[in-house]
């Protein structure tokens, strides 16, 4: 029964647990959602493509040692049960962005969704992007084409004679009318330009298509965006959906649109997009601002602390296949520094690991002047 399960495994209710291992088959089920977070979207997508190689650059080969606390793994879990967006904080490099590679290696949720954020960036941008100059261009090649056969139709209609005084039959004009407006409607229906050519899903457009299994977004750096795009968030945040103006207005009943996965192509009906199940959204912020209450109400707070000694040694040896000779005494130089109040990213670590694996370093002498230099303090600008 499950109070006795919760009894006798007080985080069985997980189904993330922060260890990065790659899921076998089949994938981790996710627990159902809310009555209040479910959607109806349709059509469904096909599933999307993964992407180790990406994977592989963030985290490393994965390990059994989870990279995360007790605390922030069950934040992790509750986004997931909710269907809630993860708001992480943190100082610059200590793994925020990490996150969703992480949930989507270790759920099997396929290629991470990245949308990063700059003082210019709109809610349109992430939704979608209409090529309107692209496509009117294509237009006018469209109707100048149409304007050359036809052209190039009735010169080859008109024999050399009649120009001389020669005479056709009235049935033979109206046959070879008739041919060329077949030809011409042929010729328009086949090669007019479509309007789904020229629309593109931005990572949040596509992450809220219908997949059968969510999609992982990352939105990083939100607070450097303009102080509009939180609020400008709630609506798609909450209704996991969002309407495409250029295809409703449109008349056809669909439209097959370009997505931001390499390659992707999705098909959109009435202009409206809705997923069926709720994206993972891991959204990063270097606390450079405070977002508004009612962004704030939509998400659950996950700060997330430095890597404990344990932890930075299980990172080093995920990306570097091994422990390295000096490993520890780096993590601990590395753990002293931040613990004095210190801004450092996890880079920096890796990168003064791997150096003392190059063949003939030397860390002492001239070199320890080096490791200084790749393990500075960010904080001081220099």
């Amino acid at each position: 029964m499950p109070d006795e399960q919760e009894q006798s495994d007080p985080h069985g209710w997980r189904v993330f647990h922060a260890t990065g291992r790659v899921p076998g088959e089949p994938r981790p089920g996710l627990p159902e959602a809310p009555p209040w977070r479910r959607f109806r979207g349709a059509p469904p997508q096909p599933s999307p493509p993964d992407d180790e190689e990406a994977a592989l650059r963030r985290l490393g080969s994965g390990d059994a040692m989870p990279q995360l606390g007790e605390d922030e793994i069950d934040a992790v879990n509750a986004a997931l049960l909710l269907r809630r967006p993860l708001l992480v904080t943190g100082p610059p490099g200590i793994g925020k962005s990490t996150l969703a590679y992480l949930i989507s290696r270790e759920l099997g949720l396929g290629r991470v969704l990245e949308w990063n954020i700059v003082s210019r960036t709109t809610l349109r941008d992430g939704l979608h992007i209409h090529d309107a100059m692209g496509r009117a261009q294509a237009i006018a090649a469209w109707q100048a084409g149409l304007r050359e056969a036809a052209s190039a139709g009735t010169a080859a209609a008109v024999p050399a004679d009649r120009g001389a005084g020669g005479a056709q039959t009235a049935e033979t004009d109206t046959g070879t009318a008739e041919i060329m407006c077949e030809n011409r409607e042929v010729m328009a229906h086949q090669s007019s330009p479509v309007l789904g050519d020229f629309i593109t899903l931005g990572p949040l457009g596509t992450a809220l298509l219908p997949y059968d299994r969510p999609r992982v977004l990352l939105i990083d750096e939100l607070d450097k965006s303009d102080i509009d795009l939180p609020n400008d968030l709630l609506h798609v945040l909450e209704n996991g959906s969002y309407d495409i103006p250029e295809l409703v207005r449109d008349a056809a009943d669909s439209a097959l649109v370009h997505t931001s996965d390499p390659g992707g192509r999705a098909v959109v009906a009435g202009g409206r997009v809705e997923c069926s199940e709720f994206p993972v959204v891991v959204i990063t912020s270097n606390g450079e601002r405070e977002f508004p209450a009612a962004f704030r109400r939509r998400c659950l707070p996950l700060d997330m602390p430095t890597p404990t000694r344990e932890q930075l040694l299980a990172i080093v040896e995920g990306h570097l296949g091994a422990s390295p000779r000096d490993t520890e005494g780096l993590v601990d130089l590395f753990v002293q520094r931040v613990q004095a109040g210190g801004t450092h990213s996890l880079d920096q670590l890796l990168n003064a690991v791997q150096l003392t694996t190059a063949g003939g370093f030397q860390a002492e002498g001239g070199g320890r002047k080096l490791l200084e230099m790749l393990l500075r303090d960010l904080a001081k600008g220099r």
